[in-house]
């Protein structure tokens, strides 16, 4: 039986039947189109033998036919595991091992052919309880540790989507660009609700400066969904500003949705300044949480610059100690979360889904506090601690000082191991484009703002953050760089004794 998210995306192909839903790099697809293509798929699995809640993977880049690929798969009632195209073999084998699936929908791949159904394994898993009603499983591993899958329901990802619409407000006719990954439930649930609403989903394979926004540009995008180091690549390149500002005398772009990692106070000023003419608002949630749990929107922005928000309609959060008990005011706790669009657990992972909740919380795993009036500020994650001779140091609390400093566009901060010390603070800075660096002001400007044991023992200097597979600024990728001796520290006369 076809899930809340396949009738509901069904009957919004009825409604807006030759409108367009999707655009891709190989052309145009309508609404008609979408569920004509998404029927194809559903006819096949069946003829296949697909059974109820079966997981099958779908490899998606981005392309209008991949979201016919997802939609006939819960019309056939399957479960769909979107893999990207561009996944290595090793992690793709990891995945089918995991999920079990027997059959892969490849709308490119098998494009122009009599198969529209592969088949990757000669039988079917095992009846999992867990994928009852499931939606997706979605391959994350959050800031380290190896991919979990993690089951979202048809109804708990419908029902988010309801709750962010009621902020977001989509609307039929309206245009959002995706550039984000629909193997991740950000991507996901931008292009889920465009369509849901009868807008047009405008389509690209990846991020590239000049091209994105050319076609915010050209095409009148009304919304985009970003993460912040897609930003940060934009103001490095100063030969941008010019199509930013005509971009923004536009008017047509809207809203800025952008999360998945750390904004930071520095680079949110700067994207509220240089596109004054259209909402940022940032987001945070977890694919664990059907995602969109905390909403910032310009008039917090105004008075508590850099936190997360207020908490999304029909969630709850609370901040737990190191005893299990609520923090004193303003100190800082581990964000949990309790709603109805929690996920059903990590597949095959029965002690791994029982200890990421406690007592029905969903323990986030991310540090917080209250900035007042139920806004919450997030301090970085539990495992990122930085303890400097016994001293503990949240990074991101480094990196929003950092980041203040005129001359720096972004900042990452690591604990590396020291003989001494127990860790030492090392902080990679990214410079303005063109920037003067004086570097004997950086060691008065930190005294002024952090305790001395807060500020770094090393710095380096690199154009840009290092990332990881998801397009996100990553530390494990920073502190195995600076563990392999690939990057050399910079000389800063600031470091501390």
């Amino acid at each position: 039986m076809a899930g809340r998210l396949a009738t509901d995306l069904a009957a919004a192909c009825a409604a807006f039947g030759p409108a367009v839903a999707a655009t891709s790099r190989d052309g145009v697809l309508s609404y008609a189109g979408l569920a004509a293509h998404a029927r194809e798929v559903a006819t096949a699995l069946h003829a296949a033998g697909i059974e109820a809640d079966e997981p099958v993977h779908v490899n998606v880049s981005n392309d209008r036919l991949d979201l016919a690929a997802l939609l006939g798969v819960w019309l056939a009632g399957g479960v769909a595991v979107p893999v990207h195209r561009t996944t290595p073999a090793a992690a793709v084998a990891s995945g089918r091992a995991k999920s079990g699936a027997r059959f892969l929908v490849d709308m490119q791949a098998l494009a122009g052919t009599d198969r529209i159904v592969s088949a990757i394994a000669p039988t079917a898993p095992p009846f999992r309880p867990l994928l009852n009603d499931a939606a997706f499983v979605i391959f994350t591993s959050g800031s380290t540790g190896t991919p979990k899958g993690v089951v979202v329901t048809h109804d708990a990802f419908h029902g988010k989507m309801q709750q962010i619409d009621r902020l977001l407000n989509f609307a039929p006719g309206e245009r959002s660009l995706l550039v984000l990954n629909i193997t991740f439930s950000f991507g996901l649930w931008i292009s889920l609700l465009t369509l849901l609403k009868g807008g047009t989903l405008v389509m690209q394979e990846k991020f590239e400066p000049l091209q994105f926004l050319q076609t915010l540009h050209d095409e009148r995008i009304t919304r985009v969904g970003m993460v912040p180091t897609m930003m940060r690549v934009l103001f490095s390149r100063p030969d941008l500003v010019g199509r930013i500002d005509a971009l923004n005398r536009a008017g047509s772009l809207r809203q800025i949705l952008i999360g998945g990692e750390s904004l930071g106070h520095s680079l949110a000023h700067a994207i509220r300044q240089r596109f004054d003419g259209s909402a940022l608002i940032d987001i945070y949630g977890l694919t664990e949480t059907a995602t969109c749990d905390f909403f910032a929107f310009p008039a917090d922005f105004a008075i508590h610059p850099g936190c997360i928000g207020r908490v999304a309609p029909n969630v709850q959060f609370r901040l737990v100690g190191d005893d299990g008990l609520p923090p004193a005011a303003g100190a800082i706790g581990e964000l949990q979360l309790r709603s109805p669009y929690l996920m059903n657990g990590y597949l095959d992972e029965p002690a791994l889904t029982a200890a990421a909740f406690s007592e029905g919380w969903f323990r986030t795993g991310d540090l917080a506090r209250m900035a007042g009036d139920d806004v919450v500020e997030l301090m970085g994650r539990s495992k990122e601690i930085i303890s400097r001779g016994g001293n503990k140091v949240t990074p991101v609390e480094i990196e929003q000082v950092l980041c203040g400093h005129p001359d720096v566009l972004a900042a990452m901060v690591v604990g590396v191991p020291d003989a001494l010390l127990g860790e030492r603070i090392h902080a990679l800075l990214v410079l303005r484009g063109g920037a003067p660096f004086d570097q004997s002001l950086l060691g008065p400007f930190l005294g002024d703002r952090l305790e001395r044991f807060k500020q770094p023992d090393v710095y380096y200097l690199l154009d840009e953050l290092p990332l990881g597979r998801t397009g996100k600024a990553d530390r494990a990728s920073l502190k195995s760089l600076i563990l392999a001796g690939a990057i050399a520290p910079a000389d800063l006369s600031a470091k501390p004794l």
